[in-house]
């Protein structure tokens, strides 16, 4: 087990190796992550086990656990939204092999024979975030109803009206 995590590994070698690392990282050090965030505090805990399972498939075991700062779309005030990503990537070389892929298994695309972990990371943190950022027990915004014509009472404008009128002028 490992402290360090690689800047880039070969994914395969690593498996072979069975390797695991464990360990923090920095929201800060997370670009794109942060540029979605109220905040770059925090760090993520991580546990990260490569490996191979009974069918020879090469997978990455990813867990992540942390707490990310968001905008409540509600309140519009910060609050910490608890992630939990618990996910088994199975290792593909092309698209091709997406389709030998166990079912509960994303496929991870190693295109250059080299992968970045932390980038991994991150993309597994963004996907895990809210699509709407609503932080518990927030309270909801009343709306003022306008009062005005009920819609059920107005008839919508005939088109053939206008040829009625044009039968009733010939006459």
């Amino acid at each position: 087990m490992s402290n360090t995590l690689p800047d880039s590994l070969d994914p395969w070698r690593t498996v072979q190796a069975r390797r695991v690392f464990e360990g923090t990282l920095a929201v800060a050090q997370m670009r794109r992550l942060v540029g979605l965030l109220a905040s770059a505090d925090g760090e993520v805990s991580y546990y990260i086990e490569f490996d191979r399972d009974a069918f020879e498939i090469s997978y990455i075991d990813l867990k992540l656990d942390t707490s990310l700062k968001l905008i409540c779309q509600r309140s519009m005030a910060e609050y910490s939204q608890p992630i939990r990503v618990d996910q088994r990537l199975g290792l593909i070389r092309d698209d091709s092999e997406e389709a030998r892929l166990p079912e509960g298994y994303d496929p991870l695309l190693v295109e250059d024979g080299q992968l970045c972990v932390k980038d991994v990371i991150e993309d597994e943190l963004i996907l895990a975030l809210p699509l709407v950022a609503l932080s518990p027990g927030a309270p909801l915004e009343q709306v003022p109803v306008t009062s005005g014509p009920d819609p059920e009472d107005e008839q919508p404008p005939n088109p053939f009206a206008v040829l009625g009128q044009l039968k009733n002028s010939k006459h």
